[in-house]
Parts: structure tokens; sequence; C-alpha cells
């Protein structure tokens, strides 16, 4: 369905300057004008904006990193789980969108082959289709640091095998859930950012605290 832009700005709660602007700089498919004084925008339009509000008030990206984002997947599409899981990959980057090729990788984290084999093969480091991000490489430090003070591997290989439990999850809640109301993306896509992004490391995090002190109390009564 073809929106006009009162009927645009109604729906995304954008002004029509921010729309144009956004049209202007590629982030939005132009409209078609049939004639001289009409313009009409494609329905997905409304997530798009949706979407890029979302990037900019909850995780402070700049047009020009929506920008980076947005030329490297195709986002046209605002009804797909697709979009959802690309978006989700290049959050979990960083910010500035760099890419490393093996050869930099291991040169800036001073790891060796056999090292990235494993923890590629293990799960616990992941290169992308365009390389290694700068994500990654605060990743490899970490585990370099761990391996260092002697930090048991059962531990790392357990988050992993959490990781894959609750990604299998996710992935089949997230999609029951945009199936069954499919005129609520925008609201599923921003559910499903802040349950993996916020609420999963909160969890993770505080279950982590309670059990220290559960385990100090009983040292201390002890």
């Amino acid at each position: 369905m073809a929106l006009k832009m009162k009927e645009l700005m109604l729906l995304s709660g954008e002004s029509k300057s921010t729309i144009l602007y956004y049209v202007k700089e590629g982030l939005l498919p132009p409209p078609k004008k049939p004639k001289p004084n009409l313009h009409l925008y494609d329905e997905s339009s409304v997530e798009i904006l949706r979407f890029i509000k979302f990037l900019k008030h909850n995780f402070s990206y700049s047009i020009s990193e929506i920008k980076a984002i947005f030329a490297q997947n195709n986002f046209r599409d605002a009804k797909s789980f697709g979009m959802m899981v690309n978006a989700l990959e290049l959050i979990s980057g960083d910010k500035e969108n760099r890419r490393y090729n093996r050869e930099d990788f291991l040169e800036i984290t001073g790891l060796d082959d056999t090292q990235l084999d494993d923890y590629v093969s293990r799960g616990l480091l992941f290169e992308r289709a365009d390389g290694f991000s700068g994500k990654e490489v605060e990743i490899a430090s970490i585990l370099k640091r761990a391996q260092k003070l002697g930090l048991e591997d059962s531990l790392l290989d357990h988050y992993v095998e959490a990781a894959r439990q609750l990604a299998k999850e996710e992935f089949a809640a997230g999609a029951k859930m945009m199936k069954a109301d499919p005129q609520k993306h925008t609201e599923h896509y921003e559910l499903f950012f802040d349950m993996i992004l916020t609420l999963k490391p909160y969890l993770c995090n505080m279950h982590t605290v309670a059990e220290y002190q559960k385990q100090y109390q009983k040292d201390e009564a002890e």
C-alpha cells in the first residue's frame, strides 16, 4: 500500500523534514511520483523509520553509522525476520564497523593460527562474512588473559553450550512471535533487541551476583 506524506508522518511519528532528509541520505526508498504534486511512499518506510529511531535512541547510533549498517544489508524488506538477525549481527560488532582479514587479526591480537582455529571451532570467536570485527579483537584479548591466568577451559565451553541452547530457543520464540501477528513487526524488533541485549545480560549477571553472595554468606557462616 502506498502512503502519502501525511500518512507516513502519522504512522511513523516523524516530521516531514526528517523523512525528506532520510530519503536524501538514502535511508528511505524515494517516493513514486504518479502526478506532479503526488508523492507516494512504500509502506516499508514506516518500519524503516521506526527502526532508525530505535537505533538512534537505544544505541546512540549516528546517521552516518546507520547509513553504514544499511549499506551492507537489504533493509527494504522491513518485514523480514532476516532483517532483525542481520541488524543484531551488526550491533554485536563495533560501531566503527571495522573489519580485519585473518592475517591482520592475528597480528593485532597476537594469536597464532592454532589458537585462532581452536577458538573458532569451539564457538568462542566468530569469523564474519567480511572478516573479524573490533568486537572479536576485544573478545580475543579476554580469552588470552583467561588462558594466561589459568581459567578453566570448561567454564568457557559451558558459556558456549548455554549460548547455543539459548540461541535456538530465542530464534524459535522470535519466529513464532513475528508470525503470530505480522502487523506488529516494529514492536517485535524492539522486544527482540531488548531481550537479547538487555534482559539476557541482566539475568545472567544478577544470577552470578546472587550466587557469589550466597557462597560468601555460606563461607562466613562456617
